[in-house]
């Protein structure tokens, strides 16, 4: 089956609180997936999400101990450069620059100096290699 492009769009709620638990755990089953976001549905609605994000491409399983052990197809990196660029595209017409400032704007004051630093670095890194 391949893999979705952009793996956490056109994911209704639920389902995104499953693929984020099955990041966060790396590979789970439908029980401790539940335990890992609030408020979960019951264990037969987690499995039917569980089958529902297999046939899309998010999740496969692999069987182990008469249990299903569910992992996700695109690696958790992979997925969040797609979901950026598509939040990019959305809401800053594609401009990086602009997506930065509007973070920076917001939370520059909760920035420590190894943040600071770091940008600096990605920054003049950018511009050598832009050259």
């Amino acid at each position: 089956m391949d893999a979705p492009k952009a793996p956490h769009l056109h994911l209704s709620r639920r389902e995104r609180q499953i693929m984020d638990a099955v990041y966060k755990l790396g590979r789970a089953t439908a029980a401790e997936i539940m335990a890992a976001i609030p408020d979960p549905p019951g264990y037969s609605a987690t499995r039917a999400h569980l089958r529902t994000l297999e046939e899309k491409g998010h999740v496969r399983h692999e069987a182990e101990d008469l249990r299903y052990v569910y992992l996700p197809v695109v690696p958790q990196s992979k997925a969040r450069r797609g979901a950026l660029r598509h939040l990019v595209d959305t809401f800053f017409g594609g401009s990086a620059a602009q997506a930065a400032a509007a973070l920076l704007d917001s939370s520059s004051s909760r920035l420590s100096a190894e943040d600071l630093d770091r940008l600096s670095a990605l920054i003049e890194k950018a511009r050598r290699e832009g050259k």
